[in-house]
């Protein structure tokens, strides 16, 4: 779980850095977060799912957008329920509210078996919420391992 904090929250970070553009790691982020949501919705019980978005055909995954560019992101999200069934969420998105939403040509199997195609999951008119939320509704305690470094000086002792 601290990992996928970590992760979450790196993604909010990349989505900074890129006003105006529509950028992979918005739309990976928010995907995940939708499609559990809709997938729940529908019964699926999720264990886990993990999503990667990737932008463009053109050789500039990674790079953002003009804010004139018109962007679309594939995604692709592989996952499991809680019985081990395996879930496939794959698509293109032309539109992501951090959080919130994502719009475009989504398309959802779990098992194999479709469990829906939708042109847009979540509610675009909300506001964009935090990146990373806590499981438990409380604050994220932070992960981190402190290092101290002392100096020590050491005087030369008389007669040595």
């Amino acid at each position: 779980m601290a990992v996928a904090g970590l992760v979450a929250a790196g993604a909010g970070a990349v989505v900074a850095c890129q006003p105006g553009g529509l950028g992979s790691a918005t739309v990976a982020y928010t995907t995940d977060r939708t499609a559990t949501a809709a997938l729940e919705h529908r019964h699926v019980n999720v264990d886990w799912l993990s999503c990667t978005g990737h932008q463009g055909d053109d050789g500039t995954h990674g790079t953002s957008p003009a804010p004139s560019e018109s962007t679309v992101v594939s995604v692709d999200c592989q996952g499991q329920t809680d019985d081990g069934r395996k879930i496939v969420v794959t698509g293109l998105v032309t539109k992501a509210v951090d959080g919130a939403c994502v719009r475009g040509d989504l398309t959802a199997k779990v098992g194999g078996r479709q469990v829906f195609r939708v042109a847009g999951l979540g509610n675009c008119s909300a506001k964009p919420g935090p990146t990373y939320r806590a499981p438990t509704g409380g604050q994220p305690e932070p992960d981190v391992t402190v290092t101290v470094t002392v100096t020590r000086t050491v005087w030369p002792v008389q007669g040595k």
